[in-house]
């Protein structure tokens, strides 16, 4: 599996290739244990207008990079997140159609969240979480498609 992903993505990665299994049996399972509670928080984060789904996916392929290399293998796998997550082990940016998609969602979740707020405390807090966040996602470097080759 390694070896395919290498393929497709037409070179080595040095830090994906530097991580390995712990050694010892317990940290490995509070590595898969975190790993797991990280999905869930990343599946949550898809409903949630302010919880983040892309940086518990990283966290649980870190972790599981260090636990199990079979879930690290299938996540990696995983024809949404795996791009993702392999490029940004590998070149430590996003895409610019996936910032742009990021963008779009989190306009319309924080939209429909702040339209459903009866308080005016409570619309101007998600609003400055939704400015917040923007300004954090702008911060991540893009990489264009062609940079690949």
């Amino acid at each position: 599996m390694q070896e395919q992903l290498n393929e497709e993505s037409g070179k080595e990665c040095p830090q994906r290739d530097a991580i390995k299994v712990h050694d010892s049996r317990f940290v490995r399972s509070i590595y898969l244990a975190t790993g797991f509670v990280a999905l869930i928080l990343a599946a949550a984060g898809i409903l949630l207008p302010i919880l983040p789904t892309t940086p518990f996916v990283l966290l649980a392929a870190a972790c599981f990079a260090r636990s199990s290399k079979n879930f690290h293998e299938k996540l990696l796998a995983h024809r949404i997140a795996g791009p993702i997550i392999r490029d940004w082990f590998q070149y430590r940016s996003i895409r610019r159609q996936v910032k742009r998609w990021v963008y779009f969602l989190l306009a319309v979740s924080f939209s429909s969240s702040i339209l459903m707020m009866p308080d005016l405390w409570q619309k101007a807090t998600l609003a400055l979480l939704g400015i917040i966040l923007t300004a954090f996602i702008w911060r991540i470097p893009v990489r264009d498609q062609e940079t690949d080759a």
